[in-house]
């Protein structure tokens, strides 16, 4: 996986490590910048350097174990164990019409389901034709909505006894009205804080979201 790259509001910018790659990655910033100080907190470790570098580790599913702020030799290697640990963890995208329910292993794929319902654009003609338009279009929205959450609950419902976490992805227009199905509670109620910028939710969509929600998102600072 190539690493993303992206401006961070507070200054720097953000970069996603994959699990796999995040020990080397952490040791070339040493190797650059000379770690001198590490701060723990649950949800991220904050690696500071020499020569002004900072480096805020934020891991996919915090809390971080105690361990990595017991001390600071420790603190990367429990980032690392973190991140590669396999979780068992839902996915739920949903767009306008399309939706993917699935349930990984690591970045494995156990179970999943793949739907779509057709959906129109909306219609520039004025008067009682865009009215009846509109009706039909709040009609084939309320079916594809149906059909995500039959989907949904189909996948993950059994599997909530062994998920530790669902992440959410797609369209929140989409997404949101899903909570309405009372047969979701228990998912939405291990939504993370990730919330996954996909295109149309196809198997090969969601067969790549381990790459965003198993990644380590790190705020990197460098100085000039």
């Amino acid at each position: 996986m190539t690493q993303q790259q992206r401006p961070a509001a507070d200054g720097g910018r953000w970069v996603d490590v994959p699990p796999e790659r995040l020990a080397r990655w952490l040791d070339d910033f040493d190797a650059r910048h000379r770690v001198v100080r590490s701060s723990y907190a649950p949800e991220a470790l904050t690696l500071e350097a020499a020569d002004g570098a900072v480096a805020e580790c934020r891991p996919a599913f915090p809390p971080l174990a105690e361990e990595a702020g017991e001390h600071e030799g420790l603190a990367p290697a429990a980032l690392v164990a973190h991140a590669e640990r396999e979780r068992v963890v839902g996915v739920l995208l949903a767009r306008l019409g399309g939706h993917a329910a699935g349930v990984f292993e690591g970045d494995r794929l156990t179970v999943h389901r793949v739907g779509s319902r057709p959906v129109h654009g909306r219609n520039s003609n004025g008067g009682w034709s865009q009215q009846r338009f509109a009706r039909r279009r709040e009609g084939q929205v309320r079916v594809a909505g149906q059909a995500a959450a039959d989907d949904a609950a189909r996948i993950l419902v059994p599997a909530l006894p062994r998920l530790e976490a669902v992440v959410l992805g797609g369209d929140r227009r989409a997404v949101d009205p899903l909570r309405e199905d009372a047969r979701l509670a228990a998912v939405f109620a291990l939504e993370t804080d990730r919330f996954l910028a996909t295109p149309d939710p196809r198997l090969a969509v969601l067969l790549g979201t381990p790459a965003q929600f198993r990644a380590v998102r790190i705020r990197l600072v460098e100085p000039a």
